[in-house]
């Protein structure tokens, strides 16, 4: 989620400055890296965070990979030399606000799921 709310904010960015001279859009990289992490075979090799020191350690020690702002310098879009579509910008932002959107139902049933079983209720 919180990769989402950082994409959302630097597309906003890209579209806010699409007419700024010279400009060069930007994006965020995240899922690119975690699948990385997870490896093309499906194995799990992510570590459980660790919030106190007694827990036990759980994984082969790699951790969620941080997301990475990845900036176009190379192509350039308009007569200006900023390299923004604006089209293309807004199409980003409506598919990542669906994504944020469903991380949050989905986070929600999860809560949802944990509160029934700890009321047990069925």
């Amino acid at each position: 989620m919180r990769a989402a709310e950082s994409r959302q904010q630097i597309i906003s960015d890209n579209i806010s400055n699409a007419e700024t001279p010279f400009f060069k859009r930007s994006e965020l990289v995240f899922e690119e890296l975690l699948a990385e992490q997870l490896g093309t075979s499906g194995s799990r090799t992510l570590e459980l965070i660790r919030t106190n020191e007694r827990h036990l350690p759980i994984g082969p020690g790699t951790s969620v990979p941080a997301p990475k702002l990845v900036t176009d310098e190379t192509s350039v879009m308009n007569n200006n030399g900023s390299n923004v579509d604006v089209e293309r910008e807004m199409a980003l932002l409506a598919k990542n606000q669906l994504k944020y959107n469903s991380y949050v139902q989905q986070i929600n049933h999860e809560i949802t799921m944990l509160r029934t079983a700890i009321d047990g209720r069925g």
